[in-house]
């Protein structure tokens, strides 16, 4: 076992293929080891996508130029990368747990 274990990416995407391959699995948790093929941990699948309802506007909201509008969108987004971006309306986390650790987080996964 590794002592000290590299983190998994926060936002990394990941389908089944990558169960497959051979670099090391730890838990998301406890970052015990995880061995493919033996029965010993989940695959956790988290996805969140912000409220998907349409925006409410307000009188007030409707008598704004939307091009002053727009502009002041894009001024405020400048500075932030693609991801950052991305980020604010989708999220896709894969974890993986070990039995124990998954017993206690699918009793109370916001713990």
């Amino acid at each position: 076992m590794m002592e000290n274990p590299p983190k998994a990416p926060y936002n990394d995407i990941m389908n089944d293929s990558d169960l497959r391959d051979d670099s090391p699995l730890f838990c998301a948790r406890c970052r015990v080891d995880l061995a493919r093929g033996t029965g010993n941990f989940y695959v956790v699948r988290i996805e969140a996508i912000a409220d998907p309802s349409p925006p409410r506007f307000s009188e007030e909201d409707l008598n704004r130029d939307p091009r002053a509008e727009i502009e002041r969108l894009i001024e405020q987004m400048r500075d932030l990368s693609e991801r950052e971006l991305v980020d604010q309306v989708y999220r896709r986390l894969v974890l993986h747990l070990c039995g124990p650790c998954y017993r206690q987080w699918i009793e109370d996964p916001v713990k």
